[in-house]
């Protein structure tokens, strides 16, 4: 697969639908179940949360889950960071159902029951490692009018075992089976030998490994997992300010996101055959792209202000967007312009959930 920025046309859509194979993109990451409910202040105050903010869980909110499905009307979805950006794929996608494959872990539980069933419903093709030491892994998404206090408990999901699960031969000819892989940096924090394994394996192969900043916590505390990967990575996206604090933290010495870009796509690769693309989102600034010979912004979709419910997601789903169309080799302005027609839809809706069928042109 080449990745031209210049490429003349797009292919004619009805070939391309019976281009793509099963299990084409292949993610990574952390499952979780995100249980969203309207919940009012004095919940809020009960464990300590800010109306907006996102906070792993602790101690003492180990009642809220249950408290939260009990006393308010709960909708599920299936959540975590690489698991939305593969399902946003899969829905641009449309046909083939399961070209997006997805390995995490979940615990056997009535959560993990509903993950199941969810990933099913938005036709991924999950293979969960599924284990009965620690539950399902959820996220508590506590709405209070236009804000929304998320509250992550990794549980299982921090138990992905690569040996039990990645190097069994029927889970890894799956991962053979794919053209592009895609791991958040989250991931890096639970199994990075995983992460290296699938990447080396992708290079070897001459495909496409992407990578995600994740958060800023990664760059500062998983410096080494995270740049032991790096020369792996064909694509690397991130937001301002994951990538202000990845120059910090490689020493840049500068602010300029487009130097920033530039700085990171030119840090050492082990295939040279694909020169590193650096893809790094601003909200509703321009998106910022670094190839080998230039750095470019592309101003994003204006959204009406008032539309907007929920912007969380939006870097996921901005993701989702841009592979849909790297899975058909499209060019890189195609895959940019899909991932803000993405984010554009997420916005407007509470969660990382979409209308039946994209309207993307």
């Amino acid at each position: 697969m080449k990745m031209a920025a210049e490429e003349p046309q797009a292919k004619k859509p009805k070939l391309e639908q019976n281009q793509l194979s099963e299990n084409v993109l292949f993610g990574m990451g952390n499952p979780l179940l995100d249980i969203c409910a309207v919940v009012d202040k004095d919940f809020l105050d009960k464990y300590g949360l800010k109306p907006n903010d996102q906070i792993l869980a602790e101690d003492k909110h180990k009642e809220m889950f249950e408290e939260l499905v009990k006393k308010f009307n709960v909708e599920y979805h299936a959540g975590g960071s690489t698991q939305n950006s593969v399902k946003v794929a899969q829905w641009m996608i449309g046909s083939p159902y399961k070209a997006a494959t997805f390995f995490g872990c979940i615990g056997t539980d009535k959560f993990g029951a509903i993950l199941k069933k969810k990933a099913e419903e938005a036709h991924v093709d999950a293979h969960y490692y599924e284990q009965s030491d620690e539950p399902t892994g959820t996220c508590a998404a506590c709405i209070t009018g236009d804000n929304r206090s998320l509250v992550a408990q990794l549980a299982a999901a921090n138990c992905y075992n690569k040996e039990k699960h990645l190097d069994l031969e029927k889970n890894w000819k799956l991962v053979e089976k794919a053209k592009v892989y895609y791991i958040a940096g989250f991931f890096l924090t639970v199994s990075p030998e995983a992460v290296l394994k699938v990447a080396s394996h992708s290079s070897a192969d001459n495909k496409i490994f992407a990578l995600n900043l994740s958060a800023p916590f990664i760059s500062q505390f998983y410096k080494e997992p995270l740049m032991k990967v790096m020369p792996y990575v064909d694509i690397l996206f991130g937001n301002e300010m994951e990538a202000a604090t990845f120059a910090r933290e490689q020493g840049f010495e500068t602010e300029d996101i487009k130097e920033i870009a530039q700085k990171t796509q030119a840090l050492p690769k082990v295939n040279p055959n694909r020169q590193r693309i650096v893809v790094f989102t601003q909200g509703k600034e321009d998106t910022i792209m670094a190839t080998e010979n230039e750095v470019t912004a592309f101003p994003v979709l204006d959204s009406d202000q008032s539309e907007i419910i929920d912007t969380n997601g939006a870097g996921d789903a901005f993701v989702g967007g841009f592979l849909s169309q790297l899975v058909y080799d499209r060019p890189l302005t195609e895959c940019i312009r899909a991932g803000h027609y993405t984010a554009s839809v997420i916005i407007k809706r509470s969660g990382c959930t979409f209308p039946e069928k994209p309207d993307f042109h």
